[in-house]
C-alpha cells in the first residue's frame, strides 16, 4: 500500500521513527526518503529493519477504515507484496483492478499513484535506491544503469519474487546473522525484480560513456582478472583510452569509479564462493584479489558485518 507525508502525522508513527531513526541506517537521503514515504499512513507498522546495502523492509498492517493515500515521488523504489487482504485496494488510474495475497507492486522513485483503501490489508514493502540497480543493470542484462528504471506495474504476479517475499516475512529481522539472511534473500528478489520489471527510462538521450562492446571489453576483463592487481593503466590500455577520459567514461556507464566497481565484484565473486565451495578462506581470498587473508577478512566484515567464516555458516546452515 502506498502512503504520503501528511501535515499532521498520526501519534502512532512515533514507532516509525525510531524504527527508521533508531536503527542504524544507511546514508540520511535513504533514511529521509523511507521515514518520508512511510510516516503519512493510518497502517500500523508491524515490523522495520535495515537490511544493509541501501535495502529496507517494513511489513504494515490497516483496519476496515476507509481511507486514501498517495504515493508522490518518493525518491527510492519500493516493491509491495500483498501479504493478506487487499481486495478492495484500487488505485485510481487502475480503476477494476485490485489487491489480493501474493499480488505485487512495483513503484518507481519518480512515480505518482493515488488510491483508496476499502478493506482489510497486511503486505511487505522492499525499500531500494535506484542506484542499487548499477552493477545488477551491467552484470545480468548488460546495459547501462543510466539506461534503465523499475518500471510503475499495479498488481501483477510473479511466484518466485512472491515466494521470496514469503522467505523474507519468516525471517527474523533482529540479530546480525538474521539480518545477513534476509539481505541475501532481499538481493535475490530484487535480482528477480529486475530481470521481469526493468524497463528503459521514457526519454532516454544517452550521451558521453562507453560504446557497449568497450564496457562489455571491460567487465570482461575485470572479472577475468580480480585475482591480480587491476589499475586504471590496464584498464586504460584494454579500452584504447587515457586514464584521465577511461575513468570519466567508466563512471557514466558503470554507475561508479573502477575502484569502486573492482571491489565490489571482488566482494561478489567472494560471497559466492563461500556459498557454494568449501575453498580454505585463504584460497578464496587469493582468487579475488585480496592482500592477505587478514585484509579480506577486514573488507569482508566491513562490508557485510561478519568475517567470512560466519558468513559461511551462516549461509550453510
Amino acid at each position: 500500500m502506498p502512503t504520503q507525508p501528511k501535515s499532521d502525522v498520526p501519534a502512532a508513527n512515533d514507532q516509525l521513527a525510531l524504527a527508521v531513526h533508531g536503527q542504524r541506517a544507511p546514508a540520511d537521503a535513504m533514511s529521509h526518503a523511507v521515514f518520508r514515504t512511510m510516516s503519512g499512513t493510518e497502517a500500523k507498522l508491524e515490523r522495520f529493519a535495515w537490511l544493509g546495502d541501501g535495502m529496507a523492509v517494513a511489513v504494515w498492517q490497516r483496519s476496515t477504515q476507509e481511507g486514501k493515500t498517495n504515493y508522490i515521488q518518493p525518491g527510492h523504489h519500493t516493491l509491495s507484496c500483498y501479504l493478506g487482504g487487499g481486495y478492495r485496494v484500487e488505485r485510481h488510474d487502475a480503476p477494476g483492478q485490485y489487491g489480493a495475497p501474493g499480488r505485487l507492486c512495483s513503484l518507481p522513485d519518480w512515480h505518482e499513484s493515488h488510491w483508496t483503501v476499502r478493506d482489510t490489508l497486511r503486505l511487505m514493502h522492499i525499500y531500494f535506491m535506484p542506484e542499487h540497480y548499477a552493477h545488477r543493470a551491467v552484470t545480468e542484462l548488460d546495459r547501462e544503469p543510466r539506461e534503465l528504471t523499475l518500471a510503475d506495474r499495479t498488481y501483477f504476479e510473479n511466484v518466485r519474487l512472491a515466494a521470496l517475499c514469503e522467505s523474507l516475512l519468516d525471517t527474523p529481522w533482529q540479530d546480525k546473522d538474521q539480518l545477513l539472511r534476509a539481505n541475501e534473500i532481499t538481493h535475490e528478489a530484487l535480482s528477480e525484480l529486475l530481470q521481469s520489471q526493468a524497463m528503459q527510462r521514457p526519454g532516454l538521450r544517452l550521451r558521453g560513456g562507453l560504446a557497449p562492446l568497450v564496457r562489455r571489453r571491460l567487465a570482461e576483463y575485470i572479472e577475468a582478472n580480480l585475482e591480480g592487481n587491476i589499475t586504471l593503466g590496464m584498464l586504460a590500455l584494454v579500452a584504447c583510452m587515457s586514464e584521465f577520459h577511461l575513468a570519466r567514461m567508466f563512471r557514466i556507464s558503470f554507475g561508479m569509479p573502477p575502484s569502486a566497481w573492482i571491489a565490489r565484484r571482488r566482494l561478489d565473486k567472494a560471497r559466492g564462493l563461500l556459498r557454494a565451495s568449501q575453498l580454505p578462506l585463504q584460497q578464496i581470498a587469493d582468487a579475488c584479489g585480496y592482500a592477505d587473508l587478514s585484509h579480506f577478512s577486514h573488507r569482508f566484515r566491513a562490508a557485510l558485518g561478519v568475517p567470512p567464516g560466519r558468513y559461511r555458516q551462516i549461509m550453510c546452515a
